[in-house]
């Protein structure tokens, strides 16, 4: 009982010592890059798709290297359960909300309201295999995604600033890889109708397009981060994993 509520403390600090606005992007871009997960991108080619996830899922894995670069690869896990938690409770109240009577407004097409607006609905209640496959590629990745962050930025230790981009676009790009690859054979080649050749190359292909935002923003990154050490933003949760650790030593 003592593991629990201490576990609960844990987060409660974290949840005061992340900055509020990183902790609402956060959530907001996770709840909306699995929404837009719904959505295929038409890219022309037989061999080659994407969904809208992807103009979210860049600023999940940001924001993730933002709060392992400034409290470590357990808060940074620890968030993002937390906020798939808050997805599939979201989730939930979409659902619920789809079965409710009514009328979309923008399926007030004569002729097709009916059709329109099941199709609304549908969207937004998703099926349980996205929800499912949306939730097991997300935990992955962001476990893996931080973890590796934390890894190559010890190999660069020596040199901050390279340590800093570089650890972020190495994780970055395996851990969208992952995340993607997760997706496509989850749900996208068992219920979409992808071939294998299209989760492979949807996987790679993301990466990279996640890779790119990530070049672009992660110079705004890096100021946010050294901001957060220079004020010592947050320092009431480091504090407390140091004392953590001097107690078990």
């Amino acid at each position: 009982m003592t593991v629990i509520k201490n576990f609960f403390s844990e987060i409660k600090l974290l949840l005061r010592s992340i900055p509020s606005l990183v902790t609402a992007l956060f959530v907001t871009a996770v709840v909306s890059m699995n929404l837009l997960a719904n959505k295929s991108i038409d890219l022309g080619l037989s061999w080659l798709a994407l969904d809208c996830g992807i103009l979210f899922s860049w600023l999940v894995f940001l924001l993730m290297d933002v709060v392992t670069k400034r409290f470590g690869v357990r808060a940074a896990n620890l968030l993002s359960v937390t906020a798939l938690v808050i997805n599939l409770f979201f989730s939930a109240f979409y659902i619920a909300m789809s079965y409710i009577p009514g009328t979309w407004s923008m399926s007030f097409v004569e002729g097709s309201q009916g059709v329109i607006n099941a199709a609304l609905d549908g969207t937004f209640r998703s099926s349980w295999y996205v929800i499912l496959g949306s939730s097991v590629a997300f935990v992955s990745s962001a476990v893996a995604n931080n973890f590796m962050n934390f890894s190559f930025g010890r190999l660069f230790a020596g040199h901050p600033k390279t340590s800093f981009y570089l650890s972020c676009y190495l994780s970055t790009f395996l851990a969208q890889f992952l995340d993607n690859i997760l997706f496509a054979f989850i749900v996208s080649y068992r219920f979409f109708g992808w071939s294998p050749l299209q989760c492979v190359m949807c996987a790679v292909t993301g990466a990279f397009a996640e890779l790119l935002f990530e070049v672009v923003f992660s110079p705004v990154a890096y100021r946010v981060v050294r901001k957060y050490e220079e004020e010592k933003v947050g320092q009431a949760y480091l504090d407390y994993l140091a004392a953590r650790k001097e107690a078990k030593a």
